[in-house]
């Protein structure tokens, strides 16, 4: 007689999805994982077209800039 038994103790990682919070299986047989779903998982990528997600970096110092040297007399500028 089997025995159902919840997806973790099967042996499926559960997680939550990045999307909306709700627990979904890391597994095979999840086509949207780690989402629980086409439109989280659709959700995401737009956030990401859109440039909604971005890391954080600090202005750039006087010393980050080297000034342009001009080249010799003669020599071509190289692109």
């Amino acid at each position: 007689m089997p025995v159902n038994r919840p997806a973790s103790a099967q042996g499926v990682r559960l997680v939550a999805c990045p999307g909306c919070g709700a627990t979904t299986p890391f597994a095979a047989s999840n086509p949207w994982r780690p989402f629980c779903s086409e439109r989280c998982k659709n959700g995401d990528l737009g956030a990401w077209s859109s440039e909604s997600y971005r890391v954080a970096a600090r202005p750039p110092e006087a010393d980050d800039e080297l000034p342009e040297v001009p080249a010799p007399p003669g020599v071509a500028p190289r692109h």
